[in-house]
């Protein structure tokens, strides 16, 4: 399906970014491409404007610049994409980095790590061990007379 007809970007299930919304820069890139890497325009770059974008709500918003805050300029997010030499693979691939990237600044955070203590049962195991091992050590040396 070509880009243009797409209905917008799909980042997960609650959030769809739309084409509106999204912007294309294109320009020479310097990767492989023969004779035509001096003529075609195959590098894209695809901006996102996150501060005015009106599908986030606000919680969404605060995490993607907390989290994206030094991919971000001004409130923009910008991913280039020159890996593939037709400019098509090109604006396939940064749609899918920066689908894949909102998805991972959206993921909710992992839940805080609760501390433990060592049980007082296997302290003393830990304890009789290190003791029994002495032990062994200690009838492998030679006798001291």
């Amino acid at each position: 399906m070509s880009a243009a007809h797409r209905p917008g970007l799909r980042v997960n299930a609650a959030l769809t970014i739309p084409e509106s919304e999204l912007s294309w820069r294109f320009s020479r890139s310097s990767g492989p491409g023969g004779q035509g890497v001096n003529t075609a325009d195959s590098r894209v770059e695809l901006v996102w404007d996150v501060a005015n974008s009106a599908i986030l709500p606000t919680l969404q918003r605060e995490r993607l610049f907390e989290r994206l805050g030094g991919r971000l300029v001004d409130g923009v997010l910008t991913i280039a994409a020159s890996e593939h030499r037709a400019q098509l693979r090109n604006r396939d691939a940064a749609r899918e980095r920066l689908a894949t990237l909102v998805a991972d600044a959206l993921r909710p955070p992992a839940p805080p790590r609760r501390a433990t203590k060592v049980s007082r049962g296997a302290k003393e195991r830990r304890l009789t061990a290190k003791k029994q091992r002495t032990d062994v050590k200690r009838l492998r040396r030679p006798p001291t007379d």
